[in-house]
């Protein structure tokens, strides 16, 4: 026997597809039953649009029929779902977490995530509720360790393709220009996103090729998703990838690298080693030698460079 719409099943996914309907742009019932077999909510098209459109008619949801699919979205000055409970520290988390990882999570998840901030928000702005927790992110910051650059502009469109393909495993089609200047076209299977200051780095692995590589997102210039997924290579890890310097133009080379210094940065050294097997000593003309085990790359070379005349007899030695 078919179920009423009065049930607890057409209940949940009316929540469901409430939850799922954004404010800014339109999603189409075959996308919304894709995010709900994702989330574990197997429904027929036929109950999703069925639903959708009793939910036209008891909401602010405006239903864009001029093509098809059809794209349904918040109405602008629409309530939405109000979302109750979130007490003052978990929206002073979201508010943080808004901010600390816009670059970092699949740019669908953020616009899930939606309701969720703009609650925070509200909760916070209410009078004296929350004021200590409205205060908190005044009191913090994360302060970079070399001369603060502009972020480089990033299509938002690229973004969200090259977020959208690594979420779901899903073979890119690219045209990336280099720092020469010069056009590539390939197709890449996108591992993941790492952010070294402002630029945002992919992890990849070239059509035809076994080992990975790490690109700027800024220098994509289109970014197309293929219908073809992949499987996840076995042997690659992300937080390995990133210890072996491979986001700063190194090759996971090891070597033991030894150099002279000042008191000064000696003790600057001391309060934040270089490796887990540093050795500072005091040598007997009054200089004072560091040796360290770690990875050799670019970012290295610049981070020696800058002490300048502070920092001399640099010495690497390979190791294995």
């Amino acid at each position: 026997m078919a179920k009423r719409s009065g049930t607890l099943e057409t209940t949940l996914l009316a929540i469901e597809l409430l939850r799922r309907i954004p404010r800014s742009g339109k999603i189409s019932a075959p996308e919304l039953q894709r995010q709900l077999a994702e989330a574990g909510f197997e429904r027929d098209l036929r109950s999703i649009q069925r639903t959708l459109k009793q939910l036209c008619g008891h909401f602010d949801i405006e239903c864009d029929d001029t093509s098809k699919p059809h794209g349904y979205r918040w109405l602008s000055n629409a309530k939405g779902l109000a979302i109750a409970n979130l007490s003052a520290q978990e929206s002073m988390l979201l508010m943080m977490a808004q901010e600390h990882l816009r670059n970092l999570l699949p740019p669908k998840l953020m616009k899930s995530m939606e309701g969720y901030f703009r609650q925070a928000q509200r909760n916070l702005a209410l009078g004296d509720a929350g004021i200590l927790e409205k205060q908190w992110p005044q009191k913090v910051r994360v302060i970079p360790t070399s001369q603060p650059l502009l972020p480089p502009k990033i299509s938002p469109a690229t973004f969200e393709t090259v977020s959208e393909a690594l979420y779901a495993n899903k073979w890119l089609k690219l045209d990336y220009q280099g720092a020469n200047g010069k056009h590539t076209q390939a197709n890449i299977m996108p591992l993941g996103l790492a952010q070294r200051g402002g630029v945002i780095y992919l992890a990849c692995r070239y059509e035809g090729y076994d080992n990975e590589r790490s690109i700027a997102l800024h220098r994509i210039v289109s970014a197309e998703m293929m219908t073809l997924g992949f499987e996840r290579p076995k042997g690659f890890d992300l937080r390995k990838y990133d210890e072996d310097g491979r986001f700063s133009h190194g090759n996971g080379l090891k070597v033991k690298l030894s150099f002279r210094t000042d008191a000064d940065n000696a003790y600057y050294l001391g309060e934040t080693p270089l490796s887990e097997d540093q050795v500072i000593k005091l040598r007997k003309d009054g200089d004072m030698e560091v040796t360290a085990t770690v990875v050799d790359s670019v970012l290295l070379e610049w981070w020696i460079k800058g002490f300048g005349e502070r920092v001399w007899g640099v010495k690497k030695v390979t190791i294995g």
